[in-house]
């Protein structure tokens, strides 16, 4: 776990407009020479509130589907937004992600306005127990890379093979220099959930995830990304990791990820 310090360090340092370099804290899972995908859903959504930010509104982020669309180097990248759909209520955004000239990932965010329906709120799910309450497990004893080793992460203890919850949390910064809103942090930490509850020994199996989706009912607050997460692998090489998202408040929505099962083959 990495622990403050007068510099802090980060996920990303700015390098143009647009543009971002990953540090080594962004380092990949299966592949530490590639970026995990949580970090860099993070700044995508960083990208998305500095694009909104250039114009009056209070539309709020409803859902955001990102699409994986390859291996993401751990290089510099360049993000791009763009309104697909404009209104003054509800709006479709895509960010693109180019490294070396190449799309990544390619992504759409549904925005919604936002408006006063207190009164209604409601949901049966469940808020989970506090992080106090869970025991920290060391996830780079199962995991490699820069950012796994950069997360306190809290697991309640697996009940079976695919099924726990967990809170997550990073003391590294999204981007050096620069805050980002409660919503990119969040973000930052919710493709964690594929690797909490794993229904097979990484090591004998590979299930990276082709996408993200995340919807959202309520925006999410605090240091802390809950997740209670179920993990299914289907007889023919797909899965799905599920996941409902928490905050310290309460639920917040769900994610869904889209799994590629395949044995990995041994010399």
């Amino acid at each position: 776990m990495t622990t403050p310090t007068d510099a802090r360090e980060s996920y990303y340092e700015r390098t143009g407009e647009n543009r971002y370099k990953p540090t080594a804290h962004a380092g990949g899972a299966w592949n530490t020479a590639e970026q995990h995908f949580s970090p860099l859903a993070g700044v995508v959504v960083h990208e998305i509130d500095r694009h909104l930010a250039k114009r009056p509104g209070n539309l709020a982020l409803a859902r955001i589907s990102y699409d994986i669309l390859g291996p993401i180097a751990l290089d510099e990248c360049e993000i791009t937004v763009e309104t697909l759909r404009p209104g003054r209520t509800i709006e479709l955004l895509e960010a693109v992600v180019v490294i070396g000239g190449r799309p990544v990932v390619r992504t759409r965010a549904w925005l919604m306005a936002s408006l006063e329906s207190a009164s209604v709120a409601d949901t049966p799910v469940e808020p989970l127990p506090t992080p106090d309450e869970l025991t920290p497990w060391a996830m780079n004893e199962a995991w490699n890379g820069g950012y796994v080793s950069s997360i306190d992460v809290r697991r309640m203890p697996p009940p079976r093979k695919g099924r726990t919850a967990a809170w997550v949390s990073s003391l590294v910064d999204l981007v050096a220099g620069e805050p980002s809103s409660p919503l990119a942090s969040y973000v930052a930490l919710v493709d964690t959930a594929n690797g909490i509850a794993v229904q097979q020994d990484p090591t004998a199996w590979m299930f990276p995830n082709l996408d993200l989706t995340i919807h959202l009912h309520r925006q999410p607050q605090g240091r802390w990304t809950g997740l209670d997460t179920t993990v299914t692998f289907g007889p023919t090489g797909q899965g799905l990791t599920s996941s409902v998202l928490h905050d310290i408040n309460g639920p917040v929505g769900n994610a869904e990820q889209i799994l590629t099962v395949r044995p990995l083959a041994h010399s």
